[in-house]
């Protein structure tokens, strides 16, 4: 579950607590802080009136306090066999990142994590947005539900899609061109594919490969976001989704 994932990602797990209690600089002519426990709290708070909950949360801060990213296991009374729909959630108030949220799945059997896209809040923190956050919060959640659905489709598609273990081989160096893994974990992501750590990928799918990627990604919560996101646009034009 999402509360075992921040344990071994370079972030420092606290609860509800340590984020309320995050220290919020002050503001600037040009930029306004969005206190970490606000932007929670707005989400939290606009979830259940999109038909959301959440039934499972971790949460981290790191870089003095300064960074925050929370993980989410949101249902919306339907529950999937073999995942579960996550939602991410990032601030930075030392002007690093965009508040925002990363929409992602997480495999039960192996907790394997990855990320769809991201929605971003703000673009700037400009001196209204405390003022247009509730409003810009509501919009965003709205949007999740779709994404999630087009996500379901997805994995469907990838799972029905069998592949050779010739052109495993050729998506894993294509991986490595797009970034996705380094030259030094590609014989990890061809030992995963090879040998499954976990039974249910033995298929010889898509499905399959995807998660032998994803189980080597682990732990690299700072940039998973952008690892597999790459990683989807490259499955995704194996199987033909655009």
């Amino acid at each position: 579950m999402p509360a075992n994932l921040l344990l071994h990602c370079g972030a420092n797990a606290v609860n509800r607590k340590d984020v309320f209690n995050a220290p919020v600089p002050m503001p600037t002519a040009t930029w306004q802080p969005i206190p970490h426990a606000q932007l929670l709290t707005l989400v939290q708070s606009a979830l259940p009136r999109h038909g959301l909950k959440i039934v499972n949360e971790a949460h981290a801060l790191t870089h003095d306090k300064s960074r925050y990213f929370g993980l989410m296991e949101v249902q919306n009374g339907h529950r999937n066999q073999d995942y579960t729909w996550v939602l991410g959630l990032r601030n930075s108030n030392d002007q690093r990142f965009p508040a925002g949220f990363v929409v992602g799945n997480q495999v039960f059997v192996c907790d394997n994590l990855a990320f769809i896209g991201e929605i971003v809040v703000s673009r700037k923190h400009t001196r209204f947005i405390l003022r247009d956050l509730p409003d810009l919060i509501d919009n965003a959640v709205s949007q999740l539900a779709d994404r999630w659905h087009e996500q379901d489709n997805r994995i469907s598609r990838y799972k029905a899609h069998r592949i050779t273990n010739p052109t495993a081989h050729d998506l894993t160096i294509r991986a490595m061109d797009a970034g996705i893994v380094s030259t030094t974990r590609i014989p990890d992501v061809l030992d995963e594919w090879r040998k499954p750590t976990h039974e249910e990928f033995k298929p010889r799918t898509l499905w399959s490969l995807f998660n032998a990627f994803t189980e080597v990604l682990k732990g690299r919560l700072h940039d998973l976001p952008s690892r597999t996101q790459r990683l989807y646009r490259l499955c995704d034009e194996r199987c033909g989704l655009n």
